[in-house]
């Protein structure tokens, strides 16, 4: 079973989309609370007393703590909303990162990051002449725990790993990461962007310090993100972004700030992606990671079964590792790009290119590729067209 019918994109154009791993398209219970929270509910939360600004604040709240729930966090005051990962990642970086890591400590990242998860990094390094430490992989493509262990030292303040290769899919193991960084008292960030979708987090079990994801990657719409952290290190850690709501009292020269999670959301927040976020996490649920998981697996499998008998394709595919539905490729001898645009031609969406992972693709030697990335509203239709695209490429270089 497939959940295309759900999806109304699907029923408006034609496309099989197989870059899920770019962005989610969105069920029509999503696009639905868009126009009911601004039909019903729009409002300022916290910026006034009448009806739909009070209105505003509870739904608000009521999302949190929907958010609260998906990742097991102890308290709803650790969810803090933010527009998308990569702004989860920068607050981190600048209020932990700028305040806790001094001259010759160490920040580790793994070489599978994506960009977001390593050039904010490298700005902390570079203001607190602190030092990078890169985690190599093994040869299925997973996190290496022996690099870690020989490389973390009691001068590491945080590592900052991805919890799924977006260019591969592999799934890292992140409880042991977060074991071994913890055994030297140093913090972990989470980059769930990738994995939110796929299987289940629960911040307690992990003892994640850091968590964040996008809104966006998991059905629900654009510029809505989450920054799970503990309450206890996110008491010591100063504001990102100074304005209203964020304060206590603000004096001529002086200001105090509030408590969680105000203290780190400035400004007028986004009620709506909250709200959309709450029913995407909803849908999830109600469909079930077990579920979400064998539609994956079975895609993935099936579309590695075809394009294995393509001589003129080659797959960066690793075997006896978990993984989600992402499987990486070239035409042998064209360039990605070329080969995404033919595709586009047979209304088939794939990624092209670096995949924000300059370090990872250098690292495994190849300068671009493609990623088909499926979801629960593709089927065997979207693979079978992929593989005619592909014969297109075939004729059209003359391979």
């Amino acid at each position: 079973m497939n959940y295309k019918n759900k999806f109304p994109i699907f029923s408006n154009i034609e496309n099989h989309y197989l870059d899920t791993a770019a962005t989610s398209q969105k069920p029509k219970v999503v696009l639905d609370k868009i126009r009911e929270y601004y039909e019903k509910y729009n409002g300022n939360p916290g910026r006034g007393s009448h009806k739909l600004s009070v209105e505003a604040q509870s739904l608000l709240s009521n999302a949190r703590e929907c958010v609260r729930k998906f990742i097991n966090a102890k308290r709803a005051e650790e969810v803090i909303f933010t527009k998308n990962t990569t702004e989860s990642i920068n607050l981190v970086a600048y209020t932990y990162g700028m305040n806790f890591i001094s001259e010759n400590d160490e920040i580790i990242l793994g070489i599978s990051n994506h960009h977001a998860n390593i050039v904010p990094w490298q700005f902390v390094a570079k203001q607190k002449k602190a030092k990078l430490k890169y985690i190599y992989l093994t040869e299925n493509g997973q996190f290496d725990l022996e690099d870690l262990k020989s490389k973390i030292s009691d001068r590491t303040k945080i590592v900052a790993i991805s919890a799924v290769v977006n260019v591969t899919g592999v799934i890292q193991p992140i409880k042991e990461i977060i074991e071994i960084a913890h055994s030297k008292n140093a913090l972990v960030l989470v980059d769930a962007a990738q994995s939110m979708l796929h299987f289940k987090h629960d911040v307690q079990e992990l003892d994640a310090d850091f968590l964040v994801f996008s809104g966006h990657k998991i059905f629900a719409p654009m510029g809505i993100g989450v920054m799970y952290g503990k309450k206890e290190i996110l008491d010591k850690m100063p504001p990102f972004l100074y304005g209203g709501d964020m304060i206590e009292f603000v004096t001529e020269q002086e200001s105090t700030f509030a408590q969680l999670p105000n203290k780190f959301e400035g400004g007028t927040q986004n009620v709506e992606g909250a709200v959309t976020l709450e029913e995407a996490i909803k849908f999830i649920c109600e469909i079930g990671y077990e579920k979400i998981e064998k539609i994956e697996e079975n895609l993935a499998n099936k579309a590695l079964e075809e394009l294995n008998k393509l001589d003129f394709v080659e797959t960066y595919f690793t075997k006896d590792v978990e993984r989600t539905g992402v499987i990486a490729f070239n035409v042998i001898g064209v360039h990605s790009h070329d080969v995404a645009f033919i595709l586009d031609s047979f209304d088939v969406a794939v990624r092209s290119g670096h995949h924000c992972a300059q370090p990872l693709m250098k690292y495994i030697g190849v300068a671009s590729c493609c990623r088909a990335s499926f979801s629960i509203y593709n089927d065997e239709s979207d693979i079978q067209k992929l593989i005619e695209g592909l014969l297109k490429v075939k004729e059209v270089f003359k391979l």
